[in-house]
């Protein structure tokens, strides 16, 4: 395993930060998870299209809404679900929406959607401000880590209850 560029206090902090969503309560099995789907509509009700169109986030409507993996997405319009339906894999984020830098570290922590980037036309999200501005730090590698961890993250996030 390759040491992080983050320092040991970074990690403390991230560890710190990311110890409020442990006692969140965890989705039922599904087959396929995605993040905040247990409480209310995937990625907090942020319509996952508009990152790619708007370059930016926008909180979607019930009204504009499709069912996908087990989970309730909101648009903002109805062009932007129409597109999500067409090609959902193109537009929904990776690690089905949990924070890629908590998934490089082989943790699990639910994605917030104001933390986020588009890398490879692949949306990731990131848990808060602090863990965003971690795995900007090394992308590539943290990406690396991440793709290497997730199929544990998800398994363990999949049999939790």
């Amino acid at each position: 395993m390759s040491p992080k560029p983050a320092s040991l206090l970074c990690n403390l902090l991230l560890a710190i930060c990311l110890a409020s969503t442990a006692t969140l309560p965890w989705p039922a099995a599904a087959a396929t998870v995605i993040s905040g789907a247990d409480k209310g509509p995937a990625i907090e009700g942020y319509d996952p299209v508009a990152y790619f169109t708007d370059g930016k986030p926008v909180r979607g409507s019930e009204a504009f809404s499709t069912e996908w993996q087990g989970a309730t997405w909101h648009f903002a319009s109805a062009e932007h679900r129409d597109l999500f339906i067409a090609m959902p894999e193109r537009y929904a984020p990776q690690y089905g929406g949990y924070c890629a830098y908590a998934t490089s570290l082989d943790r699990v922590a639910a994605g917030d959607g104001r933390h986020w980037r588009i890398v490879d036309d692949k949306l990731y999200l990131n848990n808060n401000w602090f863990a965003h501005k971690l795995w900007q730090t090394d992308v590539k590698g943290n990406l690396v880590d991440s793709e290497r961890h997730w199929p544990e993250v998800k398994a363990r996030i999949e049999t939790a209850n």
